[in-house]
């Protein structure tokens, strides 16, 4: 019996002894795979830049309603497509989010901008975007101004 145990021990050993060795060279890197954040959806990696821009009271009734945008290369029924474009790859360059909420904890002067909203649902650069827009304080207009023309300009 200890013959037998010994005999299938070196046969075990010699066979992977013969067995081939996997490098680091020889194997590629697997990457992790992206996860969902509970309520959104992972990107389409062939999808890029494209948003859908609902504006509503801006004072300009072809301002008004909803509207698509798409970028590289420009298109949609945006009235300007290849400005708007342009305008968030200036933001992006500049290391601005140009969709990110003003925070919470911002002075802001209390003036009113009047009534219009915008609302900006897609995809931007590979992440999902979901931002409101109102002219309610300095703050929120200074945020739309800075999104012209995206983001049409108001009158009010």
């Amino acid at each position: 019996m200890l013959r037998r145990l010994a005999l299938t021990t070196a046969v075990c050993l010699s066979a992977l002894a013969a067995a081939p060795v996997a490098t680091a060279a020889t194997t590629a890197p697997v990457a992790p795979a992206p996860v969902a954040r509970p309520g959104h959806r992972l990107p389409d990696p062939q999808v890029r830049d494209r948003l859908t821009i609902t504006v509503s009271d801006s004072g300009a009734r072809a301002a008004d309603g909803t509207r698509r945008l798409s970028c590289s290369p420009a298109g949609g029924t945006h009235a300007t497509p290849q400005q708007a474009c342009d305008r968030l790859d200036q933001l992006a360059a500049d290391g601005r989010k140009p969709f990110a909420p003003v925070p919470a904890t911002m002075m802001c002067t209390m003036q009113y901008g009047g009534p219009a909203t915008a609302h900006i649902t897609g995809i931007w650069r590979g992440q999902p975007v979901d931002a409101t827009f109102r002219r309610t304080n300095g703050c929120e207009i200074a945020r739309w101004n800075t999104l012209e023309p995206v983001l049409p300009h108001t009158v009010g």
